[in-house]
């Protein structure tokens, strides 16, 4: 689709886009000009002159259609576990009454540790009985009762692939009184999201992976606009205030999504944001979706045909799975690293998941063919087997 938009090294097959996105060709010379045209030049004076100081806004309009949002209702800003923080606490006290907060074991980890630290920091001496309770994925819907002020899911399982059914479980928390919560790390720039259509009260995501706009780019937070001048942030930082140059001592949430910002936006990662955005443009996220559908289907097909050591561990149905597909080996993470060491880049999740990002922004069924390929050489000679191989990184 847009393969030539990307830098990629020679000989490189790339199936992790779903934890870091490679290098739009345009980022580089976006990022340069901002420092040496922008920075150098223009100081602090390039807040207003280069339009830094509503970056977050402008950008977050830009992202918005891609997670099926309005215009107003989504800003760029910190890290995606400061957005979960902030959407977690406002959605809680949206819904004073109730103690529980649902979620379940196919969350990413960081989730529950913000939720985990949310409840000891606002319920120290135990008298709103805050609770975070984790389930089966299959098993959220049957937990909506009238104790759950929130749930809050990650739509596409990071391990599996597995995708929930945001539009029903958003109207089964809401018709339970809950309020709906939804990480999209997995999903914005993979799959068609609809948040508007859903009705989902909260939503965050990051920049990195499946829109590219690389390591630690700033997360996204959206709220439903009915309730975003009354959705209190938690953390009040001084650009989320109402008139944050009037220097007020006492804080004053600025009006809708403004209010979820907090501090210094990073300029030099919006700007890399910016120009991974403009790939955008001209793409259409359903023939995105399809064609990553095509992309993992096959490689499904031609990993099961040479690799029967390895087994899926995502849904079958492609239309129950996110742009990812995930084969659980007890070698695994050794497997991979011999996959890196031929030049197919994929990923290690514990305790035996290989992983595999399908982005037909830059993959095609050829590179899908090779890899398969490659994986059944080292999995029938068993290549993998080797001290180097096996030697944990700090990163997996």
């Amino acid at each position: 689709m847009k393969k030539d938009s990307f830098y990629l090294p020679d000989g490189m097959i790339y199936l992790d886009g779903n934890s870091l996105g490679p290098m739009p060709l345009a980022a580089a010379n976006r990022v340069q000009h901002t420092v040496v045209g922008e920075w150098k030049e223009l100081l602090i004076t390039g807040w207003n002159k280069a339009g830094w100081y509503h970056q977050p806004r402008v950008l977050g309009d830009r992202l918005a259609p891609l997670v099926g949002a309005k215009e107003g209702s989504v800003v760029i800003g910190d890290t995606l576990s400061i957005k979960v923080f902030q959407a977690l606490a406002a959605a809680l006290q949206l819904r004073p009454e109730r103690n529980v907060i649902l979620s379940d074991s196919g969350n990413f980890p960081t989730d529950l540790y913000i939720a985990e630290g949310l409840i000891k920091s606002f319920d120290r001496d135990h008298k709103l009985n805050l609770q975070l309770k984790v389930v089966e994925p299959e098993a959220v819907a049957d937990h909506l009762d009238d104790s759950v002020a929130v749930m809050m899911l990650t739509q596409v399982d990071y391990r599996t692939g597995r995708l929930h059914d945001m539009a029903a479980l958003t109207r089964k928390a809401q018709d339970n009184g809950a309020i709906a919560l939804w990480d999209l790390a997995h999903s914005a720039g993979a799959l068609p999201v609809h948040l508007a259509d859903c009705n989902a009260e909260f939503a965050v995501g990051c920049t990195y992976k499946y829109l590219n706009a690389g390591p630690g780019a700033p997360a996204f937070i959206y709220v439903r606009p009915d309730i975003a001048d009354t959705a209190e942030p938690a953390l009040s930082g001084w650009m989320g205030h109402s008139e944050p140059f009037a220097f007020d001592r006492h804080y004053q949430a600025a009006p809708a999504i403004e209010r979820m910002r907090i501090g210094t936006p990073p300029v030099l990662q919006m700007a890399a944001l910016d120009a991974a955005l403009d790939v955008w443009d001209d793409v259409s996220i359903n023939d995105v979706r399809n064609k990553s559908i095509e992309l993992s289907e096959c490689f499904i097909k031609e990993v099961e045909k040479r690799c029967p050591q390895l087994t899926l561990y995502s849904p079958r149905d492609a239309s129950q799975r996110g742009s990812q597909v995930s084969f659980t080996f007890d070698e695994g993470y050794a497997v991979i690293q011999a996959l890196i060491a031929e030049g197919v880049v994929g990923d290690f999740r514990a305790p035996n998941v290989l992983r595999f990002g399908f982005t037909p922004l830059y993959l095609d069924i050829d590179d899908v063919v090779r890899a398969a390929e490659i994986l059944g050489k080292i999995m029938t000679k068993q290549s993998w087997d080797q001290p180097a191989f096996k030697q944990r990184a700090a990163v997996t």
